[in-house]
């Protein structure tokens, strides 16, 4: 039987899924129940027929909208959940479970004593940290060392939090974090699967920047990676770092030192030089036999870069009590991506105007006065992080005023 409804279909069209007008939608319910009572139907919507021919031009309106959502989720720039799944697998890709919580952390203790990777520490809160690099105590008797919370997810380490050796070394004698921790993530959010996605074209590439960004960006337990060169033959200054001549820069944040070496080593040009504060001697064994050839690699571990915030909110009765602490706790989430953006950055540029949606979705009641933010003081609407810092945020960088 042919089909005779005068509602409007989708189209589909060069330009993509193409949606009917509800108001032709509604028209064409009409005209069609008009036609099935013989003619001459009251078209008043505040007939009963009226309000039938709304709920039904709703109902349409709302199926149409969900087939267009499903068709655009076959776009990466709209995907999420299973389907952007299954986009990351044509790249050969899956979503990051979770990623730890990276600290640095100061061990002191006899010269010459080695902590190796695995060594454990304990935060004040119960969680246990767990060594990712391997150092040997110099003669100043104390070292910067990587840490990684033992569990995933967003677990914050505050400066002075991991204070306790958990697991025994002779020679060791304490360890403390003067700078707040990266905090990790549960699972890899919508917004980082599709940056990680995007770069990841270069991944069967080799000697490009971008290669470089795509390897150690899936390194596990990485959070996060900036990849920037010099190909001049003198220094250049770059996002406020001095880079050597033809040479590669590399900071990264979370995972083990030995991924990262490898993952860089494997994608960098021939014979350019490296920047940065942590080494590696990776070994080649690939058509080799013993003793392998070892190559050093170097990589950037960004310091922390604690940033301030200032937020004045006008006072009302009708806010929630506990206003101030969700505010702080919604900047601190928008910060680190938990509400499914783009986290703060290294080498990247921070704007206040990020985190106004997640405040003011707090309480209708929410009007925000004004929002600052900064390095020393939170005083200007963005702040540009440099390639050699991990922009860090805890509940006391945050200050939230009610006027």
């Amino acid at each position: 039987m042919p089909n005779n409804s005068k509602v409007p279909r989708v189209q589909f069209t060069p330009e993509g899924l193409v949606l009917p007008n509800e108001s032709d939608i509604l028209a064409g319910v009409l005209s069609d129940m008009d036609a099935a009572f013989g003619g001459g139907l009251n078209p008043a919507l505040e007939t009963p027929q009226g309000q039938l021919a709304s709920s039904t031009t709703a109902i349409i309106g709302d199926k149409n909208n969900e087939f267009a959502a499903y068709v655009n989720q076959v776009d990466p720039a709209f995907a999420q959940g299973r389907m952007q799944d299954a986009i990351g697998r044509i790249y050969f890709l899956d979503r990051k479970p979770g990623t730890p919580t990276a600290v640095i952390a100061t061990c002191t203790g006899l010269a010459g004593v080695t902590i190796p990777v695995g060594a454990r520490a304990q935060a004040v809160d119960g969680n246990l940290y767990l060594c990712t690099q391997a150092g040997t105590i110099p003669a100043s008797g104390r070292i910067d060392l990587p840490f990684a919370c033992s569990v995933d997810g967003p677990v914050d380490c505050a400066p002075g939090a991991l204070n306790q050796i958990y697991q025994a070394i002779p020679g060791w004698d304490s360890v403390s974090n003067a700078d707040a921790a990266t905090v990790g993530s549960h699972l890899e959010s919508r917004a980082e699967f599709e940056e990680r996605r995007r770069q990841s074209v270069a991944l069967n590439a080799r000697g490009s920047i971008p290669a470089i960004y795509a390897n150690v960006a899936n390194v596990e337990g990485v959070i996060d990676v900036y990849v920037t060169e010099n190909d001049l033959a003198v220094p250049k200054t770059v996002g406020g770092v001095v880079l050597r001549p033809h040479s590669i820069w590399v900071a990264v944040t979370g995972g083990e030192a030995a991924d990262i070496a490898d993952a860089i080593w494997r994608k960098k040009s021939n014979g350019s030089d490296y920047n940065g504060n942590t080494s590696y001697t990776m070994e080649d064994k690939e058509g080799y036999a013993y003793p392998y050839p070892s190559y050093v690699v170097t990589w950037e571990t960004p310091a922390a870069l604690p940033v301030r915030f200032a937020v004045q909110l006008a006072d009302n009765p009708a806010l929630p009590s506990d206003i101030v602490a969700l505010t702080k706790q919604a900047i601190a989430d928008a910060f680190n991506g938990g509400d499914g953006g783009q986290r703060a950055r290294i080498g990247s540029t921070i704007y206040a105007s990020r985190f106004y949606a997640p405040i003011s979705v707090l309480s209708p009641a929410v009007s925000i006065l004004s929002l600052l933010l900064g390095a020393a003081t939170p005083s200007a609407a963005s702040l540009a992080v440099p390639i050699n810092r991990r922009p860090t945020v805890t509940a006391d960088d945050i200050s939230v005023t009610l006027i």
